[in-house]
C-alpha cells in the first residue's frame, strides 16, 4: 500500500497552520493542492505537477501526420507519444470521438473529457495573428484573442503596416 502525502495533514511554511485540499484547474487539468487560507500559500500535489509538466511540453511539439483516405472519409494518424500520454489507449480506439471545424485550416478533436461530455462547461481560448501583404509589402497586421469563458477579454486590433504596428 502506498501512502500519498497528501492524505496526512500539511502545515503552511510561512505561518504553519493546517492547509487545506483544493482542486486547481488548469488548461484542462485538475491538480490537487493544498492551500493555506491564512497567507494562500499552494503547494500542488508533485505527481499532479509532473504529469501537466510532460503534458506542457508534449503540447510545445508539433507532429507531421498523414492523412489518408478510407472508404467515403479520411483518417488521420494520431502519434503514439500523445496516445501514451493521454493513458487511455485502449479506452479512445474505437470510440466515437468530437470533430470540430473551427476555422480554415483548423480542425479539433476532443476525446472523451467531462467538456466533451457537457459543452456549456467548455473553454475555448484562442489568438491569431494575421499579416496581410500586398505587392511584397506589409498593409495590415491583425491581432485577435478570445476567450469563450470572459467575452469581455476580447481583443481584436488592425494598424496599418508602417512599421508602428506596437
Amino acid at each position: 500500500m502506498i501512502n500519498d502525502i497528501f492524505q496526512n495533514k500539511i502545515l503552511c511554511n510561512k505561518c504553519e497552520k493546517v492547509m487545506k485540499p483544493v482542486l486547481i484547474s488548469k488548461n484542462g487539468f485538475n491538480l490537487r493542492a493544498v492551500r493555506c487560507d491564512k497567507c494562500n500559500e499552494t503547494i500542488i500535489h508533485p505527481a499532479d505537477k509532473k504529469e501537466y509538466e510532460n503534458f506542457a511540453e508534449l503540447k510545445q511539439k508539433e507532429f507531421n501526420v498523414k492523412m489518408r483516405m478510407v472508404g467515403n472519409s479520411y483518417a488521420v494518424s494520431i502519434p503514439r507519444e500523445i496516445v501514451d500520454f493521454m493513458q487511455e489507449q485502449e479506452k479512445i480506439m474505437n470510440h466515437m470521438v468530437r470533430l470540430s471545424f473551427e476555422e480554415a485550416g483548423r480542425i479539433s478533436l476532443m476525446f472523451n473529457t467531462p467538456e466533451c461530455e457537457n459543452p456549456e462547461n467548455s473553454r475555448i481560448i484562442k489568438a491569431r495573428e494575421v499579416r496581410f501583404i500586398k505587392n511584397n509589402k506589409p498593409v495590415f497586421h491583425s491581432r485577435e484573442f478570445s476567450d469563450s469563458a470572459n467575452p469581455k477579454n476580447n481583443i481584436k486590433k488592425i494598424f496599418k503596416s508602417k512599421g508602428d504596428e506596437e
